[in-house]
């Protein structure tokens, strides 16, 4: 799964509307490239101002509210290649630039990746990529026997 954790200040995402948008392009690219929808999970984290600090300082209502995404590859992993990992990052910058400079806001993201055998979908051991059980997982969109 992706998953997609988005601190930001009360300043920042304040309607459902600006989530949605967030949360639909992040699943569009990894639908984009074979993955169910259900696997891609994004969680919007309101943060209080005096609880961020950034360079050991708060930020202000009246600064660009900073926004710090945190994501979490478990389903399929990047080769570990200097440049596939590189192209990747830039891939998620360009996405990433995209929906968020628009709006004016401060923002910095990392993508973790966790070893797939440490994964679980309600008792299921997740389908191998490129396989039946993935196709079936993606037309069901849900986790079921295969």
């Amino acid at each position: 799964m992706p998953h997609w954790l988005i601190y930001h200040p009360p300043s920042a995402y304040q309607d459902v509307e600006s989530k949605d948008t967030l949360a639909k392009a992040i699943t569009a690219f990894y639908t984009g490239v074979g993955m169910p929808a259900f696997y891609v999970v994004v969680q919007f984290i309101q943060v209080p101002l005096a609880s961020t600090y950034v360079g050991a300082q708060t930020r202000s209502a009246g600064d660009k509210p900073f926004v710090r995404l945190v994501a979490t590859h478990i389903a399929h992993n990047y080769p570990d290649d200097d440049a596939v990992l590189r192209a990747a990052g830039e891939t998620f910058n360009k996405l990433l630039t995209a929906q968020i400079k628009p709006m004016g806001y401060d923002w910095e993201f990392h993508i973790a990746e966790t070893d797939r055998r440490l994964w679980k979908v309600n008792e299921f051991t997740p389908p191998e990529r490129h396989t039946d059980g993935e196709a079936l997982w993606v037309k069901e969109n849900k986790a079921v026997p295969y």
